[in-house]
């Protein structure tokens, strides 16, 4: 213990000036330090292994290593220095307040960095209903009370006015998390600058965000969620998410190219390939944000940081209303529900987009950033000498 203690203290030393005191990053700082010298989580995700690279932790290391982090528990469960310990060491949530502090610094435009911590439950909910309140209003102007039955969306909403709406959020949600991932890009440098992203390493980057390598808690056998239980419900939840979101994304792509080269407009009818990709990723998204939202309400409480939840929360429920919309309106089409359903599923696709520069889905573009960095940075000498990936 004394031991610990000498080492934690030459290691602050080492870091004094580099994060302002008693920020999230100085708590990271603190921790990492003590990690350091105890080593026991070695090889359960990337982050200890980059740690070991480190003796002083600035905001820019902060920064990567909470990017790092999969948030999968099994650090903190393993860990004989967690609450109620007197060092009160909890790296998932350090590195949760990091992460949000990561999305808002890098944020473009920088007044939207602010929006981080506005994000919550209540708004994603509100906004989703009153994008779809206005366009029912637009289509009671249009139609009435009881509007004919359409045999197609474009009938409701014409093509080109939807593309009008959307194109523009959509390209401005882009460009902003492209300026923020580069930004952390930047900041997130080896500790031997100047090295190229070679092939092996974006490969081996993308597999591991592919497969979620770092939620099995770095035994294969899962992480924690609300006790000290192994599961891999989180990482099956997650995965059913991403791929049903891919498989949603890759419907409108197709369904795109029908209408543009091959001036096959909607609507598409099964076994066409935009229904086929578009229906078996609505049901995807829609099992996996359901599966997050109720393992979410039941996480440990020294998991992750209470205050984000509302935005977790707010960027699930999107996504859940989404598909759910979606399948339910391809469940309707011809019927004189269609109309109200196509508003309530525009309004949740559009508040979705509206939100991502500002949301939860920027810890997947930054997570896998970090991965890519941490690729690059174990083919380097250890220039600490301890340790090794």
């Amino acid at each position: 213990m004394l031991e610990l203690q000498r080492l934690t203290r030459e290691a602050s030393a080492l870091a004094d000036g580099a994060v302002s005191t008693g920020s999230p990053e100085a708590e990271v700082a603190r921790v990492m330090q003590i990690c350091n010298a105890c080593r026991y989580c070695e090889g359960f995700c990337a982050v200890f292994p980059a740690m070991t690279r480190r003796l002083a932790f600035g905001e820019a290391d902060a920064h990567y290593l909470a990017n790092l982090c999969h948030h999968c528990g099994a650090c903190l469960h393993a860990c004989q220095y967690a609450p109620p310990h007197d060092f009160a060491v909890n790296v998932p949530r350090a590195m949760a307040q990091v992460r949000q502090r990561t999305y808002a610094q890098h944020a473009w435009p920088a007044a939207l960095g602010r929006a981080y911590e506005r994000n919550g439950l209540v708004l994603a909910v509100a906004l989703a209903l009153g994008l779809a309140l206005f366009l029912a209003l637009a289509v009671l102007l249009k139609g009435g009370m009881h509007p004919a039955p359409a045999a197609s969306f474009y009938d409701i909403f014409p093509h080109h006015l939807l593309v009008g709406l959307f194109a523009p959020v959509f390209g401005f949600a882009a460009l902003s998390l492209g300026i923020g991932v580069r930004r952390f890009w930047r900041q997130a440098t080896p500790v031997s600058s100047g090295q190229p992203l070679s092939a092996a390493a974006a490969g081996e980057a993308t597999s591991q965000a592919l497969v979620l390598r770092y939620l099995d808690g770095g035994h294969g056998e899962g992480c924690h969620n609300d006790d000290d239980a192994w599961t891999h419900a989180r990482r099956r939840c997650h995965h059913l998410t991403f791929y049903g979101f891919m498989l949603c994304f890759a419907a409108t792509a197709v369904a795109t190219l029908y209408h543009y080269l091959l001036g096959w407009p909607a609507p598409y009818a099964l076994p066409s390939l935009p229904k086929l990709l578009g229906v078996s990723g609505g049901i995807s998204l829609a099992l996996g944000t359901a599966g997050l939202g109720w393992l979410h309400l039941r996480r440990h409480p020294l998991h992750g940081d209470p205050a984000q939840r509302p935005m977790d929360l707010g960027f699930v429920a999107l996504l859940f209303g989404t598909a759910v919309s979606g399948l339910a309106l391809w469940a309707a089409t011809g019927s004189s529900a269609m109309p109200w359903l196509l508003c309530l599923h525009l309004g949740c696709v559009m508040a979705l987009f509206a939100t991502l520069p500002c949301g939860k889905f920027a810890h997947g573009i930054y997570r896998l950033a970090a991965l890519l960095r941490h690729a690059v940075e174990k083919r380097q000498p250890n220039p600490v000498g301890l340790g090794a990936d």
